[in-house]
């Protein structure tokens, strides 16, 4: 008997894939070039949330921040564009969705420039005033 053939993709392979929130993955995807030519692009990032387990309309987000700006994907899990997925580490969560991630990276971003802005005033910086030697007697 010949094996009906449906889908390029690997199903039983996908299903068993164990992506949860919490995982920084490494995702494989062709980019179509143009006139049939495919290229493969990596992303890496957190995983942020997981919807619709291992249905056919299966989903995962995948969030990483590229040159300041928060840069989020989210892949069908049974797409034939997704070459290969890579579980490159895994971390201990105590959430399903991991959104708050945003407003965290958010707060992070503003008090780097908080920091910034207050030590390109006019005023010397608290770091050099407290190295200053002070003359002791001897």
């Amino acid at each position: 008997m010949n094996k009906v053939v449906i889908s390029p993709v690997d199903i039983a392979a996908r299903k068993n894939l164990d992506i949860r929130a919490g995982d920084t993955v490494r995702v494989h995807q062709k980019i179509e070039e143009g006139k049939g030519k495919f290229r493969i692009q990596v992303f890496e990032g957190l995983v942020l949330a997981r919807k619709h387990g291992t249905e056919a309309g299966g989903t995962f987000t995948v969030r990483r921040v590229a040159s300041g700006v928060g840069v989020e994907k989210i892949y069908p899990l049974y797409t034939p564009m997704i070459e290969k997925v890579e579980i490159v580490k895994r971390a201990r969560v105590r959430r399903a969705k991991l959104y708050y991630i945003r407003d965290k990276v958010a707060r992070e971003a503003r008090r780097q420039l908080r920091r910034t802005r207050m030590m390109s005033g006019t005023e010397a910086p608290v770091a050099e005033a407290a190295t200053t030697e002070v003359p002791t007697e001897a």
